[in-house]
């Protein structure tokens, strides 16, 4: 499939262009690519005692491991006899066509047609620390957290010929993620994504893994192209016949010849997350963002509970922590979000710090130096303190005391729903929770936008989701979230807007927001559709939380007694339903 769409078929005159396979393995690409390069070879006249002079620089494969390099080598030589090369012949052209080395490091000559593999994926902490340097020093893609195949695809698109193509099958998180930005950069800058297929929950692979695969196949046009088509399919069934009938309508008949298809255009824009979601769903989501302010423009911010690097150490029950009571916190943690409330798990978390920002002197709280003394080999032996030894006893994130105190919305980063929990000022939130504090609107107000369709609509379409769908509501995605000035609003909105913060009836709680954002009733059943689609429900839960979808699709706007008197069965009904099945 990924050959086809990338160019690499026997109509063409592969022994005219050249391929690159940047990590071969064990052969997965290069050996179906050398049955169809030599098939197209034998169609012009090729012969096999020609082969070594005319077919040499057809094609280059790279592989570090050496294991896989010997047994992937032994393969071509053996295809290349069996195609009637002879052995010592078919060792020389395998020897030119195969480079055991670094891909990131070799020496390669000239440009490619065709680039097609599954480069690696490996975290940077898995990197040794001075290779890592060396890559950031050659590929400005290295950036922040960006896992080892950011690069496979920065130098892959660097040896493109103008009008190349480039098809992958890898990890999907560069496409949204924050560490994939300078990527899309150079993609907006001079190539263009011609065909997207999202792999997740597939089996796309021999063995089952933790990734979320798509394939994407980029083309070289040499100059920024804004109003480029992209050909998006998602998660086809992995059989041949399908898959060719799939590829055949993304090469040539597009949406028309096959439902499962959909054009998107522009999908590349400077660095910002690439959305390849229904038309529908992005010309209401662009609207929503050329007429709304983002979040924190609206009076809001966005944060991040503390991480210590020593949890085991820094958390405890908050009353058996030996340390002073100002030198201690109560902490809030994901699982104490239960119901739409905190029920607080009993944890606290050791403060290293003043409010002004500076560590706590020691010698003026002698249980504190006891404690740190005690966790001294724990706590002296993070990163954070390897880095500062002066300040070794610090938390990796600095520690603000007024925000315990301070009224604010808590939301756990990987949840199957839209969860956002109301803190009236009594805890310090843990790392795994965002929260987001307002000098403008009011917070339950806020808890019911953060709560709604919209919300949803927002995070879903620029979050990467983890395993088995479930949405990430990151600081970057929540502040992706448009919202209109808080001072803008007429009164009796706001005040129905603050009544409906931890209100159950999701259906309420939309009609409201549709009401903020101006939605019509086909926008608002389009945004209900979406979010019942991107969000993961509790089993059992489903019956009540489709309530919301329903009540948006089917009567948004309806403030009869009748459509009243019907959700509210409903909801009653699966209320009890759900109580049964718990």
């Amino acid at each position: 499939m990924i050959l086809d769409l990338a160019g690499y078929s026997v109509g063409r005159p592969l022994h005219e262009l050249r391929l690159l396979e940047p990590s071969f393995g064990t052969g997965d690409f290069l050996l179906p690519a050398l049955d169809r390069l030599l098939a197209a070879y034998a169609q012009s006249g090729g012969t096999p005692e020609a082969a070594t002079g005319e077919l040499g620089q057809a094609v280059c494969a790279v592989e570090l491991h050496a294991a896989s390099y010997a047994l992937t080598r032994k393969e071509v030589v053996g295809k290349l006899v069996a195609w009637g090369v002879s052995r010592s012949e078919s060792a020389s052209l395998a020897d030119q066509w195969l480079v055991c080395d670094d891909f990131l490091l070799a020496a390669l000559s000239g440009f490619f047609d065709v680039v097609v593999g599954n480069p690696p994926y490996v975290r940077q902490e898995r990197i040794p620390r001075e290779l890592l340097a060396e890559y950031r020093r050659r590929y400005q893609t290295v950036y922040d957290r960006a896992d080892l195949y950011v690069p496979f695809y920065e130098r892959c698109l660097d040896l493109l010929q103008v009008e190349g193509k480039l098809g992958f099958i890898c990890a999907n998180r560069w496409l949204k993620n924050r560490y994939g930005g300078p990527l899309r950069e150079k993609v907006a800058r001079g190539f263009d994504l011609a065909f997207f297929v999202d792999m997740v929950d597939t089996d796309a692979f021999h063995s089952e893994v933790i990734a979320y695969p798509a394939i994407t196949v980029i083309r070289r046009s040499g100059l920024a192209a804004p109003g480029a088509v992209t050909r998006v399919a998602r998660r086809p069934r992995v059989e041949t016949r399908s898959l060719r009938k799939l590829v055949d309508a993304m090469l040539n008949g597009g949406p028309s010849s096959d439902t499962r298809i959909r054009e998107v255009t522009g999908v590349a824009s400077g660095r910002d997350p690439w959305l390849l979601d229904d038309p529908d769903e992005l010309r209401l989501l662009r609207r929503l963002e050329a007429q709304f302010p983002i979040l924190e423009d609206t009076g809001c911010k966005v944060g991040i509970g503390v991480a210590t690097g020593a949890d085991r150490v820094f958390i405890g029950a908050f009353d058996a922590l030996a340390v002073e009571d100002e030198r201690k916190l109560p902490l809030v943690m994901a699982p104490d979000l239960q119901g739409g409330e905190i029920a607080w798990g009993g944890k606290g978390v050791v403060n290293p710090f003043e409010e002004d920002g500076r560590l706590a002197a020691l010698d003026r709280f002698p249980l504190f130096a006891a404690f740190v003394e005690e966790h001294r080999e724990a706590i002296a032996g993070r990163h954070v303190a390897r880095k500062n030894p002066a300040r070794w006893y610090r938390t990796i994130d600095r520690i603000y005391p007024s925000l315990t105190t301070a009224p604010k919305l808590l939301i756990p980063d990987i949840k199957g729903t839209a969860t956002v929990v109301y803190d009236q000022g009594r805890f310090y939130p843990h790392h795994n929770l965002y929260f987001v504090m307002s000098s403008a609107w009011d917070l339950r107000a806020l808890q019911a936008v953060l709560r709604s369709s919209v919300a949803v609509l927002f995070v879903s379409a620029y979050c990467v989701r983890m395993a088995g769908g479930f949405l990430r509501f990151q600081a970057q995605y929540l502040r992706r979230i448009r919202l209109p000035q808080w001072s803008t609003l007429p009164e009796a909105l706001k005040l129905r807007l603050a009544r409906l913060g931890g209100e159950p009836d999701l259906a309420l709680v939309d009609r409201a927001v549709a009401e903020l954002y101006g939605l019509s009733e086909a926008e608002a059943a389009l945004v209900a559709r979406v979010s019942e689609a991107g969000q993961v429900r509790p089993k059992g839960a489903a019956l009540v939380l489709t309530s919301r979808a329903a009540g948006s699709a089917t009567g948004a706007y309806s403030s009869s007694s009748a459509a009243t008197s019907i959700r509210t069965v409903f909801t009653e009904f699966a209320a009890k339903v759900l109580a049964a099945l718990q």
